[in-house]
């Protein structure tokens, strides 16, 4: 299994524990990639519940160097990024413009998919929900979604989960030619 495998759902959907999973079952070494940024208590009560539901793999942070951090795992473990949701959001806080998260996104994928071992990456499927009220909400859905689909078009597999369970995602030019 070395390819990029993008797991894409709802919050609380499984994503996560597939991730885990996944990576509990590779025979080898594992390492998590974390996006999550510190910004509040909440925000750090909530990674350190995701810590303790995990395995003691080696953990990288990477609120916004995404592809610099792949590139210090070493070449044989499993990587496990949880998430770009939050990687987006980041970018955007740091003031980033859509496209240079664009061009990061496309960077990162590049970096994931060149890998030896597999790459998991976790992301919220966002567009399903309420239109976002103000212009800050919308940018961030539409970046997201495009960051989705570009990951989307560069992975092996993807899977859509809904209440832990896995739906596969086709290209849609499957069943229209």
């Amino acid at each position: 299994m070395n390819a990029l495998t993008l797991l894409i759902g709802g919050a609380r959907s499984g994503k996560s524990d597939l991730a885990v999973q996944i990576g509990q079952r590779f025979d080898g070494p594992v390492t998590f990639v974390a996006t999550a940024w510190r910004v509040d208590d909440d925000m750090t009560e909530r990674i350190a519940r995701h810590q303790a539901e995990r395995p003691a793999w080696p953990t990288v942070e990477a609120t916004t160097a995404l592809a610099e951090a792949l590139s210090l795992v070493p070449p044989e473990h499993l990587i496990i990024i949880d998430c770009l949701t939050l990687w987006v959001s980041n970018a955007l806080l740091h003031d980033w413009s859509d496209d240079a998260v664009m061009a990061a996104a496309r960077a990162t994928a590049a970096v994931a998919t060149a890998r030896d071992a597999p790459t998991i990456v976790i992301t919220n499927e966002v567009g399903l929900g309420v239109h976002p009220e103000t212009e800050l909400g919308r940018r961030y859905r539409d970046l997201l979604g495009r960051v989705n689909r570009m990951w989307a078009s560069a992975a092996h597999q993807s899977l859509f989960l809904v209440a832990g369970r896995a739906l596969p995602l086709h290209d849609p030019w499957e069943f229209l030619t």
